[in-house]
């Protein structure tokens, strides 16, 4: 039996709970893992939440998997994870993801752009030739 995209997200929504940008800036100053699940380019072009690590999608379970000889010490599955993407959507799949391999704590942020308009820190990226 097949899955639908839409079978997907409805899981990884029912999974993940949103946060909003004062919950999220307040599980941030208590050591909240950010994650920006985006893909290069586009945090190229706007930036991303000042802390947040960098991990596209398709790098997320070697990043986040102990065993994996590409594991980032930075993911520890005792501390709480905060993903977020352009939309919403690859962060409520990337946050089941995190659960799947046995992460508790995880949360949906959502939307970048609605933490850059909500007040929230950003790195912006280099100035191209810098």
């Amino acid at each position: 039996m097949s899955t639908s995209v839409r079978q997907l997200m409805e899981t990884a929504n029912a999974m993940v709970p949103r946060v909003t940008v004062a919950e999220a800036k307040d599980m941030m100053a208590r050591g909240a893992l950010v994650i920006d699940v985006r893909d290069a380019p586009e945090v190229e072009k706007s930036g991303k939440v000042l802390g947040a690590v960098h991990v596209s999608r398709g790098m997320l379970e070697f990043r986040a998997d102990p065993e994996s000889p590409y594991h980032d010490k930075k993911f520890d599955r005792s501390r709480p994870v905060i993903v977020y993407c352009a939309s919403g959507g690859r962060s409520a799949l990337s946050g089941k993801t995190l659960k799947d391999l046995g992460y508790e704590q995880v949360f949906n942020l959502g939307a970048f752009k609605d933490w850059a308009e909500n007040g929230g820190d950003i790195e912006t990226p280099i100035e191209p030739g810098m």
